[in-house]
């Protein structure tokens, strides 16, 4: 026993070593990018610990990949009593060659991110194709020889200190019998170490296994990429690149999707920014009011007796429909939450399937929260689940949220299922933070995600339904936990300075699917409520997309808008669009066009008697592709050149 423990050691010290030279990279990373961080947050020890520690918990997560091997090898030779040299040689030769991969990604990584402010990841296999260019670039350039020398210091320092473990391990143990008492306690214990090393590998204890979105804890993109580990990010990256949502969209010619767009949306573009872009100007007269946003998963607008639902499930919001700024043929830019999110606070639409926010290479947009934050809003996202579910965490810190509420600050007691807290106590835990930044004087934009709608469905003891069964019953919790937090909010002095928007997230299945994409999964309310505003109900189409301008331009603040909204207070569109995993969609209020370019198979509705009816293609079903197709394709066009921001993009 004591032969395996010592054998045992001699591993952990070899990744106890690893260890520490992958902080000695980190260290060196932070000594040349630390430039680029702005004074206050470069001379605040604990957010530079924070991303050490960050930094650790990345790297064990990569050296516990290495370990598995090694460790599994030594424990059966163990079981079987042999200790002889070439086990603890070839061990060692592993060892090397795998963290001297690591190293040379640490050593990369430095002149990586000081030059493209982003952690190595597989963007660097497009140089493959140039292999005799990129061997030039990268030997021609002198200040690339400091970081071969790191390489190089770092892998003979490791070569020679696994070479001494190896040396004073074989002066302790040798081959020979042992008991079979002696091989059933090196059984054990060779379980708990794999199983150590395999939580390892998986990093948390949590819903999902640790993603790039576990560095990111400020907003500072510097402070939240050096967490990241290097190899880490190359492979998820690779991973992503993988995912068959992420393959290339291609419904139509790029550049003849983007001049069809600016003639819809009558612009001309701003040069360096983009071909979409324009100048909002700023309405000074009117006061800053704070927004509070709510989207309600899965609230589709065939859940409220205002769009034909026989049951009473949403009372409260079928009378704050009435009450509001309304929209009747409102709908989602996709069929998930991320999708929703994505389109109601940036404006781009959702492409398909793809998860535009997830990624290990953190995408920048402007938007909504961009805007407010650089007018002096306070702003805060709250979400029922782990942050780093859909890689929220890492996109909205990187996107314009200053805070981020999730599962991870809520009480064990509190989370009831994998998605966390429940509604009620999402809003009673959101309220107190909000009457904090009340009181600073500064106005503030709060984003809350609710659940609740989603299963399983879960419905709390406290809460009395009038309905018998759970899918019903969980609509009429949701609809009682926002009324029990407009009472509250009403109560509080900032109530009457705040407009509140509602709106799905997404919809669900309601009924019957009458068609290829029934009207349900997207159909969705917006209401926008507040003091001063007119009840109205408004019957033209619109989307998620257009949710930020329309109340950019109802708080009257000027910006640069680059995106594929428009202002529903002074603009109209002759029909909306909108996708569902493999599906797209194109509708006005007499036909409906669904395309399926997986298949590839179109289909044709005529809904003016009410109910989707098949029929054939023709010249109004035609307008209604090339206006979805060319949003779409414009949508990817723009994400593929990086025209997402505000501002004129660095050239490189």
């Amino acid at each position: 026993m004591k032969r395996f423990l010592h054998s045992v050691l001699y591993l952990l010290a070899i990744h106890a070593t690893g260890l520490l030279l992958l902080t000695v990279f980190r260290l060196l990373f932070w000594i040349d990018v630390r430039a680029q961080v702005p004074s206050e947050l470069r001379h605040d020890a604990g957010a530079v610990l924070t991303a050490f520690v960050r930094g650790v918990w990345f790297d064990n997560v990569i050296a516990c990949y290495v370990l598995i091997v090694p460790l599994a090898a030594v424990c059966v030779a163990s079981l079987i009593g042999y200790y002889g040299k070439w086990l603890y040689r070839l061990t060692g030769g592993f060892f090397v060659a795998l963290y001297a991969v690591l190293f040379l990604s640490a050593a990369a990584n430095i002149p990586y991110f000081l030059y493209f402010t982003k952690v190595l990841n597989s963007s660097i296999f497009n140089w493959f194709e140039y292999g005799a260019t990129t061997a030039s670039m990268v030997t021609g350039e002198s200040s690339y020889y400091l970081y071969m020398g790191y390489f190089l210091a770092a892998v003979l320092v490791f070569a020679f200190l696994v070479h001494r473990y190896g040396r004073a391990l074989r002066r302790r143990v040798a081959s020979g019998g042992q008991t079979w008492a002696q091989r059933g306690g090196i059984l054990l214990v060779s379980a708990c170490l794999v199983g150590l090393c395999l939580f390892g590998i998986r990093g948390r204890m949590g819903y999902n296994p640790i993603k790039v979105s576990a560095a990111y804890f400020c907003l500072n993109p510097v402070l939240n990429q050096m967490g990241l580990n290097s190899t880490f990010n190359l492979m998820a990256s690779v991973v992503d690149d993988m995912r068959s949502e992420n393959k290339t969209l291609r419904l139509m010619d790029g550049d003849e999707a983007v001049r069809n767009v600016q003639s819809y949306l009558g612009r001309t573009g701003i040069d360096g920014i983009s071909p979409v872009a324009r100048t909002v100007q700023a309405a000074d007269t009117l006061p800053r009011r704070n927004v509070v946003m709510v989207l309600m998963e899965s609230m589709s607008a065939s859940l409220m007796q205002r769009f034909g639902q026989s049951e009473r499930l949403t009372p409260y919001l079928d009378s704050l429909y009435r009450e509001s700024l309304s929209f009747a043929n409102f709908y989602s830019a996709g069929n998930h939450t991320n999708h929703g999110l994505y389109a109601t606070l940036y404006s781009f639409p959702s492409v398909m399937k793809r998860n535009a926010m997830k990624g290990s290479v953190i995408p920048t947009y402007s938007g909504l929260p961009t805007v407010l934050r650089d007018n002096g809003y306070d702003t805060m996202f709250f979400m029922t689940h782990e942050s780093q579910y859909d890689n929220m965490n890492a996109f909205f810190r990187t996107n314009g949220y200053e805070e981020i509420y999730s599962q991870e600050n809520y009480p064990a007691d509190k989370v009831v299922n994998g998605f966390g807290v429940q509604d009620d106590y999402l809003f009673s835990y959101a309220l107190p933070v909000l009457n904090s930044h009340a009181a600073t004087g500064r106005p503030f934009f709060a984003t809350l995600l609710t659940i609740s709608n989603h299963p399983p469905y879960i419905i709390p003891p406290h809460f009395k339904p009038q309905t018998t069964r759970p899918e019903q019953q969980i609509v009429e919790y949701s609809d009682w936990s926002i009324r029990c937090f407009m009472e509250a909010a009403a109560r509080e002095p900032w109530f009457e300075n705040t407009l509140f928007v509602f709106l799905g997230d997404h919809g669900k299945m309601v009924g019957t699917a009458d068609c290829e994409l029934p009207q349900s999964y997207n159909h969705i309310p917006l209401i926008i409520y507040g003091a001063g505003i007119e009840p109205e109900e408004r019957t033209d189409f619109a989307g998620q997309v257009d949710v930020a301008p329309t109340l950019l331009s109802m708080l009257g603040i000027g910006y640069v808008q680059n995106n594929f909204g428009v202002d529903l207070t002074r603009e109209r569109r002759p029909a909306m669009f909108y996708t569902a995993d493999n599906t797209v969609a194109a509708r006005d209020s007499t036909h409906l066009y669904v395309y399926n370019p997986a298949v590839p198979q179109e289909f044709c509705y005529d809904t003016s008697g009410g109910k989707p009816e098949p029929a054939v293609m023709s010249e109004p079903y035609s307008r209604l592709k090339e206006y979805c197709f060319s949003m779409l394709q414009a949508t990817e066009w723009m994400v593929q050149q990086g025209m997402t921001v505000d501002h004129p993009r660095e050239k490189k």
